[in-house]
């Protein structure tokens, strides 16, 4: 569902079961399980506060343990009601629904945060980068997938004319609509406007199709994916790319008692389990059974 909002218009997966269709039932153990491996590679060994950008139902929460706090944000209610059944009353996990473009924190919060297949669905995305950037702290690690344009698929097909567009040029293609895929020399491009710095790459999903996941053992195709992964470092052609990068450049210092911030003005607002009233715009952001909803629609 499309919905049109202040900021560039939202992909929202409101009132979808995406966690059970595409995931569960889906027949994606092989990506899930690559991704897994992924993770634990560019992941630190602990961290303090981390902010996972489109969680949905929460399919990768619980691999960020090494996280003292983990803030699942998903512009879709629905789907943080999901993550809240999957994952149960972890006092260490905080829900927000929210706008990636007017994100709700204070300057320089998390020390970490992820956005993995998430970037795929942001017609703005160097606006996107630029909105997480500011809410990391100094040197903050950010973990972010995305969907690369230039896979060997999409060469070969292009190669043969069997595809109109051109996986070497380095615009976003809309596939369908706010459904991009991205050049990795245009990611790396708006990585570095927004003060980030790329450690490592890694390619996932060179074995993404139906044959290979119907008559090959899962493990073997992890197997075989994690040690192709490493290809990332040299070139990306696979269907998608995990990128470890840090914030580099000046953070505030975080004053004592914030974590919100009011979307509309910018007002510095308290964590607190109850609604939040903007003491300058007069704004009321709702929070109903565990979730604050910092939606522009409110």
């Amino acid at each position: 569902m499309i919905e049109k909002t202040p900021t560039p218009p939202v992909c929202s997966y409101e009132g979808s079961n995406y966690q059970q269709s595409f995931w569960d039932d889906g027949n994606r153990d092989y990506e899930d399980t690559a991704e897994a491996v992924a993770l634990k590679r560019l992941l630190p060994s602990a961290g303090n506060l981390m902010l996972e950008l489109g969680a949905g139902a929460g399919r990768n929460t619980l691999r960020y343990h090494m996280y003292d706090k983990v803030v699942l944000l998903d512009y879709s209610r629905t789907q943080l009601e999901q993550a809240q059944q999957r994952l149960g009353n972890d006092p260490r996990l905080i829900f927000v629904a929210a706008d990636v473009y007017r994100l709700p924190f204070v300057d320089g919060l998390f020390d970490g945060a992820t956005m993995i297949r998430t970037l795929h669905h942001m017609a703005e995305p160097q606006l996107a980068l630029k909105s997480v950037r500011r809410i990391l702290a100094h040197k903050a690690l950010f973990i972010l997938e995305f969907a690369n344009k230039r896979n060997l698929k999409a060469i070969l097909r292009y190669l043969v004319g069997k595809q109109s567009w051109n996986p070497f040029s380095h615009e976003p293609v809309e596939f369908v609509e706010l459904n991009f895929d991205f050049h990795p020399k245009a990611i790396r491009q708006w990585l570095q406007e927004a003060e980030f710095k790329i450690e490592k790459q890694l390619s996932l999903s060179y074995l993404r199709t139906e044959f290979l996941k119907k008559h090959a053992p899962l493990n073997v195709l992890v197997k075989i994916d994690s040690l192709l992964q490493w290809t990332g470092k040299v070139a990306q052609y696979s269907p998608s790319i995990f990128s470890r990068v840090r914030m580099v450049g000046y953070a505030p210092e975080v004053v004592a008692g914030s974590f919100f911030q009011c979307p509309i003005c910018g007002q510095a607002l308290p964590e607190s389990k109850q609604d939040l009233l903007c003491p300058t715009c007069n704004h009321l952001w709702p929070y109903q059974e565990g979730i604050y909803d910092f939606r522009a629609s409110n």
